[in-house]
């Protein structure tokens, strides 16, 4: 191995030891860093195969991370996870490992808390729904939970 390669493999392992990574992102920064298109390819499969690359682990941090700092839904999670080219089955397993019970105690707290001006009470469950569908949350949830409230 050069030495200009194992300067950009160095770089891209503390890059990935700071937090979660997915591919693309790694890519980038390498190629703001100049680095040839064989050797992004040479060291991303090297930082996959020393664990430091896995974009499963990364999409399963993101959603957790959204759901409990965002306040996001699963929809909101996947638009976003599909922004980022993230796999379809990585981003499927990333959103079936979030726990059930969790998911549906923040979206009760998201339409509990969110305040309101409506002249009637219709109009106030409609805007309840509206900013947890928002939110990313499931019509059909959201549609329950505001029933089930009031």
């Amino acid at each position: 191995m050069s030495d200009p390669f194992q300067s950009l493999l160095d770089k891209a392992r503390r890059f990935c030891d700071y937090q979660e990574r997915y591919r693309n992102e790694v890519i980038e920064k390498l190629t703001a860093l100049q680095a040839d298109k064989t050797d992004i390819l040479k060291i991303t499969d090297v930082l996959e195969q020393e664990n430091l690359l896995n974009e499963l682990r990364y999409a399963r941090a993101f959603a957790k991370g959204k759901l409990h700092a965002n306040k996001w839904g699963k929809n909101k999670i996947k638009a976003a996870l599909q922004l980022k080219r993230i796999k379809t089955e990585f981003i499927q397993q990333a959103l079936a490992d979030l726990d059930e019970v969790e998911y549906l105690n923040i979206l009760n707290h998201i339409i509990e808390n969110k305040k309101v001006k409506a002249p009637d009470e219709r109009l106030e469950k409609a805007k309840k729904a509206q900013y947890a569908i928002q939110k990313g949350f499931e019509s059909g949830l959201v549609w329950e939970a505001v029933n089930r409230k009031t």
